[in-house]
């Protein structure tokens, strides 16, 4: 997919093969050029290389040149090579696409390695979007969608049209009650003193932190224990008594350990989130209470806790990286 479909008729004119020629390497250098630079440019340094090719382009406008179309932004020639991969058996099939840097977004940045950067687009390069996509929509309507404010013409649109589907636009907003952990964190700033000659393991000093937290009443509702696999593993089977493992059906089978004291309790009350081999869904938890205070106007306070091996081998490398990130936000 080097070329889009509008090269289609030069391709065809094109008797000496020139556009296809293997021996293109200071132009691939110029890819870039060629659309940051415009049609005129195009013109001669590309097509002017060679007289022929000129000649194809004669009654072509700057224009017309610069919207000759990459194989990879052209949404038909995408489909059809990934459709003949698809078709295509016993053997793997490699796409080479040609794209352009910033695509799109015309003046502002489109094959310009200032793209990384544009954060806000003024007036003038906002409506050249719409532009060169060869969009049909008009200046007075790219200014009023831009929002700039709630007041005046230029912000009413979206507003308006955000009233009519009873929405808004996302947005992350504090107006959750902070309350104090009081006796709670009275009880937590004991295990930061010395324990002496007794040893503790850190994995122990986290499940009496948390059964400190839990019993607070201010903050305790608040603390939101997640396990990706077995709370047992961190001896954490003494909150199952205390608080509960989350089900929201509650306990609708006898657990296997039912004949002792610390056994798998479920409750639709419980607070422990014991998601089992899960790491996807229990990351969803930590995300879900992490933004309660803005989505539901209640402060929760989650702790992922999984042991490193285990916690980075399972997910994919990406999921592992965020993990690691809400770890440390957790401790």
């Amino acid at each position: 997919m080097i070329w889009g479909s509008r090269w289609i008729s030069l391709l065809a004119q094109d008797s000496r093969g020139l556009l296809r020629s293997p021996d293109d390497g200071v132009r691939r250098r110029e890819y870039q050029n060629f659309k940051a630079k415009g049609g005129a440019y195009t013109r001669e340094n590309f097509f002017g290389k060679y007289a022929e090719l000129k000649e194809l382009v004669a009654n072509m406008s700057d224009d017309d040149i610069w919207r000759l179309n990459r194989g990879g932004h052209d949404a038909r020639k995408v489909f059809n090579a990934y459709a003949a991969a698809v078709a295509h058996k016993d053997q793997p099939t490699v796409i080479l696409a040609k794209t352009v840097k910033g695509y799109g977004m015309g003046r502002a940045g489109e094959g310009q390695n200032i793209s990384h950067q544009q954060k806000k687009l003024d007036d003038a390069r906002a409506e050249g979007v719409p532009r060169s996509l060869q969009h049909p929509v008009s200046t007075t309507t790219s200014r009023t969608c831009r929002i700039t404010g709630r007041g005046g013409q230029r912000g009413t649109r979206i507003p308006a049209r955000a009233a009519q589907v009873a929405r808004w636009i996302p947005a992350a907003a504090a107006h959750s009650r902070a309350e104090a952990a009081g006796a709670g964190s009275r009880g937590v700033r004991a295990l930061l003193e010395s324990s002496g000659d007794r040893e503790i393991s850190t994995t122990m000093a986290l499940v009496r932190i948390l059964s400190i937290l839990v019993k607070d009443r201010n903050i305790g509702p608040h603390i939101v224990p997640i396990v990706p696999d077995e709370a047992r593993t961190f001896g954490m089977e003494g909150m199952f008594r205390q608080i509960g493992i989350y089900s929201s059906m509650g306990q609708l089978y006898t657990p296997q350990d039912a004949d002792q004291l610390l056994y798998y309790r479920e409750d639709k009350k419980g607070q422990i989130l014991e998601e089992g081999i899960n790491e996807g869904g229990a990351m969803c938890s930590w995300i879900a209470a992490g933004t309660s205070y803005s989505n539901h106007g209640v402060a929760m306070v989650p702790f992922y806790i999984y042991y490193s091996m285990f916690g980075f081998q399972r997910p994919s490398a990406t999921s592992a990286g965020r993990r690691a990130t809400c770890s440390r936000a957790a401790s």
